[in-house]
């Protein structure tokens, strides 16, 4: 049976952490959608004009090692804004959101516009100041040699870029629930999510 549950926000929110975790909680299947993006950014970087890259991506293009830097963050967030991109990359979403078994998505038009009819909407944010921290810590561990302040500017810039754009804006769905990251702890955020999906499923 299908059960979709869209998780979105903006980077560093804990959204990804939140869905993998979901997932494993309920045997769902997790598809980091932002990480097509990345994918499609990269090919970008490597000289591929961005609507064929996107129509082309193969399930080895995101198994690169270099998708979570802040150079495939950027090219992801440029790339994103492009209609036919979107539209290229739309199918894919949808289908794996509907398998059986049930599945778990986050990115940032996920209950918006990939799966508005999903059985569960989350939105996952925190300040920029968290989240500028949590990104810092996370590139610092991976070795990336950079300073905090650069890491919220680049931040701050991604999210007007994504809020912004015209087509599927980083907003949360109407029905979506909000969860505030701030000053949880992942258990804590976990949680409340898990409360949510029961709610539903025993509804």
């Amino acid at each position: 049976m299908a059960f979709t549950v869209a998780i979105d926000g903006p980077a560093a929110s804990g959204k990804g952490t939140v869905a993998r975790e979901i997932a494993a909680r309920y045997g769902f299947a997790h598809l980091d959608t932002g990480l097509l993006y990345r994918a499609v950014g990269r090919l970008v970087l490597a000289g591929a004009e961005p609507v064929d890259a996107a129509r082309s991506l193969a399930r080895a293009d995101l198994d690169r090692d270099d998708l979570r830097d802040a150079e495939a963050a950027q090219a992801a967030s440029r790339i994103a804004v492009i209609p036919e991109v979107r539209s290229a990359l739309l199918d894919f979403q949808r289908a794996f959101a509907r398998r059986d078994g049930g599945a778990v998505l986050d990115g940032r038009d996920i209950g918006t516009v990939i799966c508005p009819d999903a059985e569960v909407k989350l939105f996952i944010t925190a300040s920029d100041e968290v989240r500028a921290t949590r990104r810092f810590e996370e590139l610092r561990t991976g070795g990336a040699e950079t300073a905090l302040t650069a890491v919220l500017a680049d931040l701050r810039q991604r999210d007007a870029r994504d809020r912004a754009r015209d087509t599927a804006p980083l907003k949360p769905a109407r029905d979506a629930l909000l969860i505030d990251t701030t000053s949880m702890t992942i258990e804590q955020a976990v949680s409340v999510a898990a409360a949510a999906i029961e709610r539903i499923r025993n509804a």
